[in-house]
């Protein structure tokens, strides 16, 4: 009950996180609101109106709204960090492989730089718009629990925090739903109440994602092949990095019936289509694990959980076997 202390609130300029700086502030919190702007620009950038969730037009919905709360409010630059995370997402790409950044960004800025800013001045923690919920656990132990509102669960983009940092962490959002947050935020006049949320990735403006690997992969990205799962070849297409596993729009190929990434050969420069059923698999190997809310099981262990394996799968029943200790 003694908590309340200063608390760092990151602002984002949209609705989530708005009411998160009014929620802590009611809570008795001596808040601290901080817009992180990444620097970042490309192609897209130059025509688009919106920046995403970190434009000009962002910082200032978000202080208007430090403004309405009476809270100070500070721009931080992460502009290099915020070109780690770049960097990662595109040499994910080349890869082959479909990166998250907002993983990344939230152990290494929200709760990595965040933390060390409220270090600085004297903060028990960050809060943030995440819609996820943290409870004791077992053993001192801050548990990781999902979002109430299953269509806006953001539990599993935090699932790389550690220990320290689900501790310092602060979700007012996490027992409410979405329609309710507006609801809450129209209550107390907040100026973006009525904000729409972002759909972007923060450094992709206007989801221009072959401008910004075109920029960054200029000598990487070249013609190859699309071929069936038996090798057989059926078009060409203009750049592995533009394709992810389990597309199926923009093919333009014909099996007879519809066509998905089955898989992305960066070694090869090829592109493996196939049928619906082509691409289901029934296990996979997970590697830079983290045991969120419970001890690591030792190895050889079998655990029973539930996977998804994207933001709006539904969770499917599964078991998990513990093959090497976690990274």
């Amino acid at each position: 009950m003694s908590e309340p202390g200063k608390l760092v609130v990151a602002m984002s300029g949209g609705v989530d996180s708005s009411l998160t700086a009014a929620l802590c502030k009611e809570q008795g919190y001596d808040v601290v609101g901080l817009f992180m702007r990444h620097g970042a620009t490309a192609p897209a950038a130059e025509t688009a109106q919106k920046q995403g969730c970190c434009s000009a037009e962002d910082a200032e919905d978000a202080r208007r709204v430090a403004y309405t709360l009476d809270i100070p409010f500070y721009v931080v630059n992460f502009e290099s960090e915020f070109g780690s995370i770049i960097d990662y997402f595109v040499s994910e790409y080349d890869r082959g492989r479909t990166p998250n950044p907002c993983v990344l960004c939230n152990r290494s800025l929200k709760f990595g730089k965040l933390l060390e800013y409220a270090d600085a001045v004297g903060a028990v923690g960050v809060a943030t718009g995440h819609y996820a919920r943290t409870v004791p656990g077992p053993g001192g132990r801050t548990r990781l629990l999902r979002g109430v509102d299953p269509s806006k669960d953001q539990s599993y983009v935090l699932f790389p925090l550690s220990q320290t940092q689900l501790a310092r962490a602060r979700f007012p959002l996490g027992g409410m739903t979405k329609a309710q947050v507006r609801d809450e935020a129209r209550q107390r006049r907040l100026p973006n109440a009525e904000k729409r949320d972002s759909q972007e990735i923060c450094f992709v403006p206007g989801r221009d994602l072959a401008a910004v690997l075109q920029e960054r992969l200029p000598d990487r990205i070249r013609d190859g092949d699309l071929v069936t799962t038996d090798g057989r070849r059926v078009g060409r297409h203009h750049g592995y990095q533009h394709y992810t596993v389990g597309q199926r729009h923009g093919l333009g190929v014909a099996l007879g019936r519809p066509a998905y990434v089955v898989r992305v050969e960066a070694e090869t420069n090829r592109v493996v289509v196939g049928t619906e059923e082509e691409i289901h698999s029934k296990d996979c190997t997970a590697s830079r694990t983290n045991w969120v809310s419970t001890a690591e099981p030792p190895v050889g262990e079998q655990v029973r959980a539930v996977a998804k394996v994207r933001y709006q799968h539904s969770p499917a029943p599964c078991t998990v076997e513990v093959t090497a200790p976690a990274e």
